[in-house]
């Protein structure tokens, strides 16, 4: 992940509920892969700094994400805390001390069709802009990673992809917004099979989008990006409507 993407996930936190918003941020991370399975997160000080929150605030929050099975502490001089390698499956929101409601068919069609705004959007300002070799070098190492992926870590680097090319949108304020949004997509995407005929669809996709990105044509990128989240939208309607 690039610094930037990183800085929109390490950012200060609302005073409010602290805490909460820390281990939902560190949750983002984690399940979008900014800090993958077996990476070292950076050090509490760090991270208190970085969230704006007290180290008490920040043990806590990797205490209890610990304890959920998401990130693990060596000790000794190559120690830290690490994620785990094999992250748990299905919803995360027990974190935080609360039960999470199953989501509902509204709240689906809510979460896809700001999906296909933010997406289909990110895709057409990414194609509008003159990339630096270093960001089409990005975006190229984005898809082969996805498309070379395993069944464990395919929606990992698949999230991944999608919030490089909203990085490379140019609007930082973006990222966020897509990084919330893929959360709430993945909640439904964890309750689907992974089909594998469906992800090599999927690959052939994410090649089109990324090559009309880098080609500059912003209507054959959108209109790639706009079939992409169609045949997913079509999917979790299927198993889950």
């Amino acid at each position: 992940m690039t610094d930037r993407i990183e800085q929109t996930f390490f950012r200060p936190v609302r005073p409010g509920n602290a805490f909460e918003e820390t281990v939902q941020r560190l949750l983002q991370t984690i399940r979008l892969g900014v800090v993958a399975p077996g990476e070292q997160l950076p050090s509490e000080r760090e991270l208190a700094l970085r969230f704006s929150v007290s180290r008490d605030t920040v043990r806590d929050a990797i205490r209890s994400l610990a304890d959920a099975g998401y990130l693990l502490s060596r000790r000794g001089r190559y120690g830290g805390t690490f994620v785990v390698d094999e992250l748990p499956t299905g919803p995360a929101a027990v974190v935080a001390g609360g039960h999470e409601e199953p989501p509902d068919a509204a709240d689906l069609e809510d979460a896809l069709a700001l999906r296909e705004v933010l997406e289909v959007g990110a895709c057409r300002l990414a194609a509008q802009r003159t990339l630096s070799a270093p960001e089409r070098e990005r975006l190229w190492t984005a898809l082969r990673e996805t498309s070379q992926a395993g069944p464990e870590d395919y929606r990992r680097l698949d999230s991944r992809l999608h919030l490089t090319i909203a990085e490379l949108s140019g609007v930082r304020s973006l990222v966020p917004l897509v990084a919330d949004n893929r959360m709430a997509v993945n909640h439904f995407l964890d309750d689907i099979p992974l089909l594998p005929r469906n992800i090599a669809h999927s690959n052939e996709q994410h090649e089109a989008v990324v090559s009309a990105i880098l080609a500059g044509v912003v209507g054959d990128a959108a209109a790639a990006m706009e079939e992409h989240l169609a045949g997913s939208a079509s999917l979790l309607r299927g198993f889950l409507a």
